[in-house]
């Protein structure tokens, strides 16, 4: 019997990153922070790359941060990644808010927090409308082509209800899962093979 070996190997798709796709990481990239990530871009330029790490939830909230919102109901906290740990971004499906970033799909990024704030306190829903992050991710001049190169990375598009929906736990495996079989194979990947 032939087996295709194939199979076990994880290749980039050869798709190009830009602003608003998802960088999806590889199942053997055994990282704290970017192993079974998914990361949306937030800008690709020649100079570097800048994303949010989208799955991966701090033991906080938004609450303990921001004193209006402590008698709010838990506003859930993520980790953007390892660089600017002490700055608030915060992703929205608002298209109302001045001065936030477009990031196509009706994401955007920033703008006026105080108009975020009023938006929260009147009560309107946060869940599936707005994700707050402290840090983000970054690479240098050609350092994430490199990564992809390396088939530490491979790119996606993702519709915002995923992407600001609350299942974060199964959004890598989800994210691969929609690639084709290929990819499928590796979401079952267990993440410590030695622990299998």
């Amino acid at each position: 019997m032939n087996i295709d070996s194939d199979i076990f190997r994880i290749e980039s798709n050869n798709a190009l990153p830009s602003r608003g796709k998802i960088l999806i990481s590889g199942p053997f990239l055994r990282d704290a922070m970017f192993g079974r990530s998914v990361i949306l871009l937030i800008d690709h330029t020649e100079d570097g790359t800048i994303g949010l790490v989208m799955n991966k939830q701090l033991p906080l909230f938004t609450n303990e941060i921001i004193t209006e919102f402590e008698n709010l109901a838990d506003i859930p906290l993520y980790k953007g990644g390892p660089v600017a740990t002490d700055t608030l971004f915060y992703l929205h499906t608002l298209n109302s808010i001045p001065g936030a970033l477009p990031l196509g799909k009706g994401l955007f990024l920033n703008g006026d927090f105080e108009e975020i704030k009023r938006y929260i306190l009147q009560g309107n829903e946060v869940n599936t409308r707005i994700r707050f992050f402290l840090g983000y991710s970054g690479w240098e001049r050609n350092q994430l082509a490199t990564e992809i190169k390396e088939n530490t990375w491979i790119i996606s598009e993702e519709k915002s209800e995923y992407l600001m929906g609350n299942n974060v736990r199964d959004m890598w495996r989800q994210a691969l899962e929609t690639l084709g079989s290929k990819y499928e194979t590796w979401s079952h990947f267990p993440q410590e093979p030695s622990f299998n």
